[in-house]
């Protein structure tokens, strides 16, 4: 009872600390307004520049972070789980570099340049990619922790490399690419949001579902068919999960390496391996972060706008390094 009650006032606390960065979001920017401002335009907006900024871009940007924010977390939530290896990642395994490659493709073979071609492009990219990786991970029999990793980033160099030459290839192809690759944000519209927010809602639906059979899974196979689990079941929904998750998040805002590595990392620290509790904190802990990101983003370079890409990867890549260092890479 004491390790519930702990886990709902971390999950009340995380809650807390995402009203402050979603207020902060919504504050920070070239045209800088004041928290006070923010809160009495939410409640009655005007026809003022000011409220037409927040309208219309402050929001839509803010209320993405959110929604990719908790894609990301809870795709690397279950592709650690589904692997039992705590260096499983969105990025590391495969699945933004098979989202990047069908899109690449979608632009310059049918010429697709709106957000429901990338979603599309995106998700069959990650699917495939997914399924590939986990394909070849499992040759050999289960149980390594690394060779999953392994797979991942072989295939990720291959998908990376096959990108790379359809866009040197292809002006239209690079000329969108180079913008959607560097995983920013900016210019995210309503209708992007709309887009990418049914997918993950989706994606979240099918990692509750899938919830009670992963923590039996996550001791092993047979432990897992032994407590009653339908091991295929449970992975198949697993699977679909995270690759409508992270298929729509990459789509959206491009591949954002590390934050579906790090916030499951974070979230086991405070509140140990339930998977129902896990979920419930990912999809808090992963809007915070990619916020957090944003906000750098926007004030890192005085007068010009980082992409949060970037300030994503520079901020996970040490707890990558820091699991990497470790004598051992312990199974989940």
């Amino acid at each position: 009872m004491a390790e519930r009650s702990r886990s709902w006032l971390v999950v009340l606390v995380a809650l807390a600390l995402l009203v402050v960065a979603v207020l902060v979001s919504l504050s920070v920017g070239s045209n800088h307004l004041p928290l006070g401002r923010v809160w009495s335009l939410l409640l009655a907006p005007d026809d003022s520049l000011e409220a037409d900024i927040l309208r219309n871009e402050r929001l839509p940007r803010t209320l993405l972070a959110v929604v990719v924010g908790a894609g990301l977390a809870l795709g690397g939530l279950l592709m650690q789980t589904l692997t039992r290896n705590p260096l499983a990642d969105p990025g590391i395994l495969g699945v933004n570099a098979g989202a990047g490659f069908a899109v690449v493709l979608g632009v310059a073979l049918l010429g697709v340049v709106s957000i429901w071609g990338y979603v599309w492009f995106a998700l069959l990219g990650a699917a495939i990619a997914a399924v590939v990786v986990h394909l070849i991970g499992a040759m050999g029999g289960a149980g390594v922790p690394t060779r999953v990793v392994l797979a991942g980033v072989a295939v990720s160099a291959v998908l990376t490399s096959f990108t790379q030459g359809v866009v040197l290839a292809d002006r239209e192809a690079f000329n969108e690419f180079r913008f959607w690759v560097a995983g920013s944000l900016e210019g995210r519209g309503w209708q992007v949001l709309g887009c990418v927010a049914a997918f993950v809602v989706v994606g979240m639906v099918l990692a509750r579902i899938a919830a009670p059979g992963l923590d039996a899974l996550a001791l092993g196979e047979e432990t897992g068919r032994g407590l009653g689990v339908d091991v295929r079941r449970t992975r198949t929904l697993g699977m679909a999960a995270i690759t409508v998750l992270c298929g729509a998040a990459t789509a959206a805002v491009g591949p954002i390496l590390f934050v579906g590595l790090a916030v499951p990392f974070a979230a086991r620290a405070l509140v140990g391996h339930d998977q129902r509790r896990l979920i419930v904190l990912c999809a808090v802990l992963g809007p915070i972060w990619m916020l957090a990101a944003d906000v750098l983003a926007r004030v890192i370079v005085p007068g010009q706008e980082v992409q949060t890409g970037v300030v994503a990867a520079l901020a996970g890549a040490p707890v990558f390094l820091a699991l990497v260092r470790r004598r051992r890479i312990p199974a989940l």
